[in-house]
């Protein structure tokens, strides 16, 4: 039986299925990824294999690729989520996992890029964990 994963952007304009299963799941500390998401890290699904099929909104995304390098982001260009894109000339289907509306049973491969992440990016499990927004 083949995976079925569904998702969309924030405000709902984009949505999509990927039929397949992802080989490998980055947690990557890049600084290209870290700005990219505004986080400590990009967190991305990845598969060779898995076809992406756009439920709605196909039109509004776009991507940014910086130049010279291999670094490649699909975002919706209502809200700015970042979904899914075919890259290296449709070699690499990349979903960020937050995109995902489906749970996933895969847990992260690895964190790459380790050399160059933020740091602040480090011991954060010692800090306090809410539940809900603070205050």
């Amino acid at each position: 039986m083949t995976q079925i994963s569904l998702g969309g952007c924030l405000c709902g304009v984009v949505t999509y299925e990927v039929a397949g299963a992802f080989e490998a799941f980055f947690l990557c500390h890049c600084s290209r990824c870290r700005k990219g998401t505004g986080s400590a890290h990009a967190a991305n699904l990845i598969s060779t294999s898995a076809k992406l099929k756009w439920c709605a909104g196909e039109g509004s995304v776009t991507s940014y690729k910086v130049a010279g390098t291999r670094h490649e982001r699909s975002f919706c260009t209502e809200c700015g989520s970042a979904v899914p894109g075919v890259h290296m000339n449709g070699a690499l289907l990349i979903v960020p996992a937050g995109s995902l509306d489906t749970e996933i049973a895969m847990r992260p491969t690895a964190h790459i890029c380790m050399s160059s992440r933020a740091a602040w990016d480090e011991g954060l499990e010692n800090i306090p964990k809410l539940d809900g927004m603070p205050g």
